[in-house]
């Protein structure tokens, strides 16, 4: 059972928004590999908190030039959806990055009222020594990471070491593994803390079977992680992987919004 929201907590809407996809098999998403191989397609997301006076993204996703690079199929700009919604960029009060990948920091720069919030390792973790690796290196995208660093000169980061609270319906957990500095959130709703694991988890399946995707800088932290979110999480069901193309079989969809945004403040379907 979920535990009730709490009356003394602001209530946030909670929506999951799928921007882009790729085609995958399940060898790619598990390190050693699958003995039985087979399609295991991935999606994209960007994810919109929302209270009476307070708008949150966490995660802002990639561009249509980057899923070219990158050989993404690309199905719509989040930020485009979000105004779509009724939700303009300049609107949004805080963005919280959970970490530096390309897919989870590009469009930085369509938010200009937004304070970003950022673990202080994922920083460090992704401007230090271990970039010189490009099997590290990999998953970062240079111009991304110069933007949030002109940020932060800008005055327009706060950095976190651990966790904290962003709002008192908004919590930020530091958890590493995947990347040094990774953070998930946890949202108030009216069905009580939904976990919006990032990629701590970037499947279900990773968490209920403890197997570590194939990027990982410290699988050991990894497994820690799918510890962590059960923990914070008042039961699996409150938990939203990464990347799991089931969220939006799952939850239901926004109207005139199917395929692209689903509500993550709903239970999800039996």
């Amino acid at each position: 059972m979920s535990n009730p929201a709490s009356l003394d907590l602001p209530i946030y809407e909670l929506y999951a928004i799928r921007y882009a996809a790729r085609d995958a098999v399940r060898s790619e998403h598990f390190i050693g590999g699958d003995p039985h191989d087979g399609p295991m397609p991935m999606d994209y997301f960007v994810w919109l908190a929302k209270s009476d006076d307070h708008i949150v993204v966490i995660d802002t996703g990639f561009t249509a030039e980057m899923a070219i690079k990158r050989k993404r199929d690309f199905i719509q700009c989040p930020i485009q959806t979000l105004a779509d919604f009724g939700i303009t960029a300049d609107a949004v009060d805080d963005v919280v990055l959970t970490h530096l990948h390309y897919d989870h920091s590009g469009n930085f720069d369509r938010f200009p009222n937004a304070e970003f919030h950022l673990q202080e390792q994922e920083l460090q973790f992704a401007t230090g020594r271990y970039m010189r690796y490009p099997q590290l290196q990999h998953a970062f995208e240079l111009d991304d990471i110069c933007g949030i660093v002109r940020l932060n000169y800008a005055q327009k980061v706060t950095f976190y070491e651990g966790d904290d609270n962003l709002s008192s319906g908004l919590r930020l957990h530091r958890t590493g593994g995947h990347s040094a500095g990774l953070q998930f959130v946890s949202v108030h709703t009216k069905r009580g803390w939904v976990v919006l694991a990032s990629d701590a988890s970037h499947y279900y399946e990773h968490m209920q079977d403890y197997r570590p995707f194939t990027i990982a800088f410290h699988v050991g932290e990894m497994m820690e992680s799918f510890d962590r979110l059960k923990k914070v999480a008042p039961s699996l069901d409150h938990i939203i992987p990464g990347h799991d193309p089931k969220v939006m079989e799952r939850y239901p969809a926004v109207a005139g919004k199917e395929g692209l945004m689903v509500r993550l403040d709903e239970m999800p379907k039996p």
